[in-house]
């Protein structure tokens, strides 16, 4: 079926990581501040329930919020907190992500606006403590926002990839069907596997990340946006 719309994937696609660290002290100091706990042992509590959370993540293929968050490392550390503490303090883990946020790949938003010119395109991103919300400002800040008609991230949709419903949800909002998508993504499980099994066109992007190169079931492959804006004119129908 011809490609309609596209779809691309946030963390490694159109994102670099950058101040995850920062991201996490800052979370600590604000817990820290609520409830005398030292900092050492609120980071090393989140050490503890970082594995956990995306074990969650992978293995149920649902999305675990910053209110999860808080109350996994409130209970590592077996630290009552009232309800209007716990909400201060996810607002905090969700946001930390806009204070300390990771940069644009170079050619990205390229890639996005010339996609945008020839077809309707979207994200389809896995979220979590950092949720789509604060992905979404990033977005904006970045001038995304102007090209995108539609945002699926698994923390608002309540399933993560590879489930039908990330990318139905997309296509919903682009006005076309799932297997008229092209999703790019980095990853081969959620990403490639996910967009094929709704009959989409699937093509991985390695600038980033390259373990799944030589080892892909994705229609394309691409290592650069340079790449991707080559091939453009001939993918889309």
């Amino acid at each position: 079926m011809a490609i309609r719309a596209i779809t691309f994937d946030f963390w490694r696609t159109l994102f670099r990581d950058h101040g995850g660290a920062e991201r996490w002290r800052l979370r600590a100091n604000a817990f820290t501040r609520m409830t005398g706990a030292k900092e050492d042992a609120v980071l090393e509590a989140f050490e503890t329930v970082n594995p956990v959370f995306q074990q969650h993540h992978i293995e149920r293929q649902e999305t675990l919020t910053p209110l999860d968050a808080v109350r996994m490392v409130s209970k590592e550390l077996g630290v009552e907190l009232e309800q209007s503490q716990t909400e201060e303090l996810a607002e905090v883990f969700a946001t930390a992500i806009i204070h300390h946020s990771p940069v644009p790949i170079e050619g990205a938003l390229d890639a996005v606006r010339e996609a945008a010119g020839l077809a309707p395109v979207g994200i389809v991103s896995d979220s979590g403590i950092s949720p789509g919300s604060s992905l979404r400002v990033l977005l904006d800040r970045h001038g995304f926002t102007p090209y995108l008609g539609a945002m699926a991230f698994s923390d608002e949709v309540k399933v993560s990839k590879p489930q039908a419903a990330m990318f139905e949800t997309a296509a919903r909002g682009l006005a076309v069907e799932p297997s008229e998508l092209l999703h790019i993504g980095d990853l081969e499980f959620t990403d490639v596997e996910g967009a094929l099994g709704v009959q989409a066109k699937a093509a991985l992007f390695a600038g980033d990340n390259t373990r799944h190169l030589g080892a892909t079931r994705a229609n394309y492959t691409f290592t650069s946006w340079n790449e991707f804006l080559e091939m453009l004119p001939r993918l889309v129908e």
